[in-house]
């Protein structure tokens, strides 16, 4: 975060009818969420990563917006987007299908929660971890998924101003959407934008976000909410899409030449980039690549507590002796 100015916590105005909901920092776990009020009618996109950050976020809503959430949008099923869904009772919870299978699985919940007590302490991983986790209370969360699920697009009216779901996955996780408020030149993106902060990439494919990216920039939006980071425009697109092009390229380079993935991360200059925050998460980003470079599925798996510890290793300036192997264990959720 050092040389940036923080998010101001809180409700942001952006049109007539949209707002989007800031968290300060734009790192691990805290993320940005949207409102869309008309009508005496509220639909909200994406709620938080714990019970404390979610009641805060309605909080606002409620005080500030007044209306009612009718409907909640989830642009995908990591859990600093949907664990406080179920303080949003009552309303219509609206997910891609592969979003609300994938909330079923409770694996990286109870993996944060070992985490924090502790309990993985023995590897990097779980010391990182524990440090990310540190803002949050992950008492209490029950997994609430969507009620209705789309495939392609579904669109909702909020009292009289259109709301499009738009299916863009599989981009960052399985089941990514964007959500469009075109009366207001509004798009909602989760985090197939992340903006001044490297991307936590496992899922997905790079076609799919670089094509998610295309769209966005051909849209006529005036305010690009991304799924982490300050507010901005179409650059915000743009700006993702060159990353994901100059990754690319890096990787290839280094893949063709037989450097290891964990090599290759730390070898890369991240030259325009320096400023973003994260770096380390690198590691996974050159992973994917090598994988699809190898003509590996994207939902293949692979060791993913290797490269958490390699992660770790890098944030903390210091040496991984890891090997990343060809595998076993599935992805989690970012």
């Amino acid at each position: 975060m050092s040389g940036r100015t923080k998010n101001q916590e809180g409700l942001a105005r952006l049109g007539q009818h949209t707002w989007a909901y800031l968290q300060p920092d734009w790192g691990f776990g805290l993320s940005n969420a949207g409102v869309v009020g008309c009508g005496g009618d509220a639909l909200l996109v994406d709620t938080f990563f714990d019970l404390a950050h979610t009641r805060r976020l309605l909080e606002a809503v409620a005080s500030q917006v007044g209306m009612p959430i009718r409907t909640l949008v989830n642009t995908h099923d990591n859990g600093d987007h949907c664990w406080g869904n179920q303080l949003v009772e009552g309303a219509e919870i609206i997910g891609h299908r592969l979003c609300a299978d994938a909330m079923g699985n409770t694996a990286v919940l109870e993996l944060l929660r070992a985490a924090q007590r502790g309990d993985l302490d023995a590897l990097p991983a779980g010391r990182y971890l524990r440090g990310l986790a540190e803002p949050f209370d992950f008492d209490g969360i029950v997994p609430t998924p969507p009620s209705t699920v789309m495939e392609d697009t579904l669109t909702r009216d909020v009292g009289g101003v259109e709301v499009e779901a738009r299916y863009v996955g599989p981009a960052h996780t399985a089941g990514d959407v964007i959500v469009t408020v075109p009366a207001d030149g509004v798009v909602y993106a989760g985090d197939v934008i992340f903006r001044l902060c490297h991307p936590l990439e496992w899922q997905g494919t790079y076609a799919n976000l670089i094509e998610a990216m295309r769209l966005i920039e051909s849209l006529d939006v005036e305010h690009v909410v991304s799924g982490h980071g300050p507010l901005a425009g179409k650059e915000a697109a743009t700006e993702m899409r060159e990353y994901f092009e100059w990754l690319i390229g890096e990787a290839r380079e280094r893949w063709e030449a037989g450097i290891s993935v964990i090599d290759a991360a730390r070898a890369i200059d991240p030259g325009p980039y320096a400023d973003w925050a994260e770096p380390e998460r690198m590691v996974f980003g050159v992973d994917r690549a090598y994988r699809e470079f190898e003509g590996k599925a994207w939902d293949a798996p692979f060791d993913a507590i290797t490269l958490f510890d390699a992660m770790a290793a890098m944030a903390e300036g210091g040496e991984s002796g890891a090997v990343v192997p060809d595998g076993s264990a599935a992805p989690g959720q970012s």
